[in-house]
């Protein structure tokens, strides 16, 4: 658990134009900067990034959030790596679990200090073999061969490992250092130390901050392996990484795609043919991280298997993993592709057109279940369709995206011949029924109506603005039944400080019932440019309208009483006053 206070020095010493620009680029526009949308296509800038407020909105597609939540979306870093990041980036760390014992402690200052020794390992070693190509024309020979220009290999910063046991002796003159072992870079066997990698093509692994954490070396010729990847290390797991995500992170936001792939050689050609939204697994099945990070980061997810039979148990296996992680609003496709091709050998012969209409036309989650599950049994007797029926329970199961399971129960139930309530007992999830799965709510959408004006949203967006007001906040003139209500109750008794920023407070609300209240109101506050100074005169006019209201109907009250009662008339004289000096302060 991050503490509080220091999210909020976080988020108080960290820049958010300064975050976006890195990726975005942003001009100047009144208080704001503006730019095209990350996160959609667009033609006019839409996307608006307030340094006064450290606040994003987009108002084409409804994006939004603060410089944590631009790294998770954008950049597809989990929460504690974006604060990790941010932190980073302004000389901050993040303060971790008090250590049980000092030799914890010792441990645990050791393994930083090592991890970041091997960061500058990977890189020293990803410059050596990038130099190491440029002096061997067999390797660019090769690659030539393959239709790969001098551009794309430096795009994803492909180097040589020359065809010499101890070649990293050039890059690393203390070759003994157990960093290189570690680093997976040498191999230590019987007192003797070697390179891993030798004669092959080298293509560095990237995180998601761009940081080399591991290699992919492709033998020239017809050697074995074919394919030789680092081992898992401190900084490299492979069931969590993607190879060629950096490179291709801008296409996938164009196009709302992800294509993943078998090999490094395949993410490369084909981002030479102007395919550029593949990644490739880095020779491990799928994992339920890879599915995870990567439908965070895009709309549709597309998965492609050789057509053999190797290919096609692959794919089932990815199909397993997806299946809890499916949503509604997100699909994932399966292309398999003759069995004498790979993505690389067919985009050269096909072109890139006929390649993407078979990316797009690639049966959906739904298509592949179905057909590989009505393979196994023979729907025509009763027999295989109770099979068949029993099978799908598994399947039903795991999935949590509520239309995609009622369209799947509806499926089964047709090929079956029973009802889909028949399915749903079948499954133990019919209405009712105490194992029925709790599914998750969907997410609203992106961009959300807007809601009505009001007095109460109209005092939300001054705190937002200026978050010390929250302090003056008088909650019983506000209407009870508005969600904005709700939020400005959340932020009284959310402990404000006079240094918490917007920014923090809609942290704070991220994934809470008043999420899009608050986030309207913010972007509300931006289009409208609201100065702190505005923003306090404005909370002060507010509320003293709302007393002004609400004395209004003490009046009329008593006033209906008074003439049935005489003794109230003073009372009745000293509310007309008080309203009269109130109605004299908003003047």
């Amino acid at each position: 658990m991050i503490p509080e206070s220091f999210k909020q020095d976080l988020l108080n010493r960290v820049d958010i134009v300064e975050v976006v620009s890195r990726y975005v680029r942003l001009k100047k526009g009144g208080a704001n900067f503006q730019g095209l949308c990350p996160f959609h296509n667009e033609k006019s800038p839409s996307f608006t990034v307030s340094p006064a407020k450290q606040f994003y909105h987009c108002f084409g597609c409804g994006a939004h959030g603060n410089a944590i939540g631009f790294l998770m979306s954008y950049g597809g870093l989990g929460y504690v790596d974006s604060v990790k990041d941010l932190a980073a980036s302004v000389g901050m760390q993040v303060p971790e679990a008090q250590p049980r014992s000092s030799e914890e402690a010792q441990r645990e200052a050791e393994r930083k200090e090592r991890e970041t020794d091997l960061a500058g390992v990977m890189e020293t070693a990803m410059e050596f073999y990038r130099a190491e190509l440029k002096k061997a024309p067999r390797a660019i020979e090769y690659l030539k061969g393959r239709g790969l220009t001098g551009e794309i290999a430096a795009r994803f910063r492909i180097g040589f490992a020359p065809d010499d046991w101890q070649g990293l002796r050039n890059a690393f003159p203390d070759y003994e250092h157990k960093s290189l072992v570690e680093a997976g870079l040498v191999i230590a066997n019987e007192g003797k130390r070697y390179d891993r990698f030798r004669d092959r093509i080298m293509f560095p692994i990237l995180n998601a901050r761009g940081a080399v954490i591991g290699f992919g070396g492709r033998v020239l010729g017809d050697g074995e392996p074919k394919y030789l990847n680092s081992p898992e290390t401190p900084l490299f797991e492979k069931g969590r990484e993607v190879y060629g995500l950096v490179q291709a992170r801008d296409a996938m936001r164009a196009t709302g795609r992800v294509l993943v792939v078998e090999g490094y050689m395949d993410v490369v050609a084909l981002a030479q043919f102007g395919v550029g939204y593949s990644v490739a697994t880095l020779g491990t099945a799928t994992t339920p991280v890879h599915v995870s990070k990567l439908l965070r980061l895009t709309d549709e997810l597309v998965f492609s298997f050789d057509g053999d039979k190797a290919g096609r148990k692959a794919a089932w296996r990815a199909l397993e993993i997806s299946l809890p992680l499916a949503t509604d609003a997100k699909p994932i496709r399966f292309l398999f592709l003759p069995e004498e091709d790979d993505p690389d050998s067919y985009i050269r012969k096909h072109g890139k057109d006929a390649f993407e209409l078979l990316v797009r036309e690639a049966p959906t989650l739904t298509d592949f279940l179905l057909a590989e599950l009505r393979a196994g049994f023979d729907l025509n007797n009763a027999e295989g369709r109770a099979g068949f029926l029993a099978a799908s329970k598994a399947h039903l199961e795991k999935i949590a995206a509520p239309a995609l399971r009622m369209q799947l129960v509806r499926e089964f139930a047709t090929l079956g011949r029973v009802s889909a309530e028949d399915v749903e007992r079948l499954a133990g999830t019919a209405a009712g029924s105490a194992s029925a799965p709790a599914f998750r709510r969907p997410a609203p959408p992106r961009a959300a109506a807007p809601i009505a004006s009001s007095q109460e949203r109209n005092l939300l967006r001054c705190v937002l603005v200026k978050p010390a007001l929250a302090a003056e906040l008088e909650v019983e003139l506000l209407d009870p039944e508005l969600p904005e209500t709700g939020a400005l109750q959340a932020i009284a008794e959310f402990q404000i400080g006079d240094s918490i920023s917007g920014a923090l407070l809609v942290e704070r609300f991220q994934g809470t019932e008043f999420e899009q209240t608050v986030f309207q109101a913010q972007a509300s506050s931006l289009s409208m440019e609201l100065a702190d100074s505005a923003a306090s005169e404005e909370f002060r006019q507010i509320q003293l309208a709302l007393r002004i209201k609400r004395m209004h109907t003490e009046i009329d009250v008593l006033n209906r009483e008074a003439a049935a009662n005489p003794a109230l008339r003073p009372e009745l004289g000293r509310r007309l006053k008080e309203l009269s000096e109130l109605k004299h302060q908003r003047s």
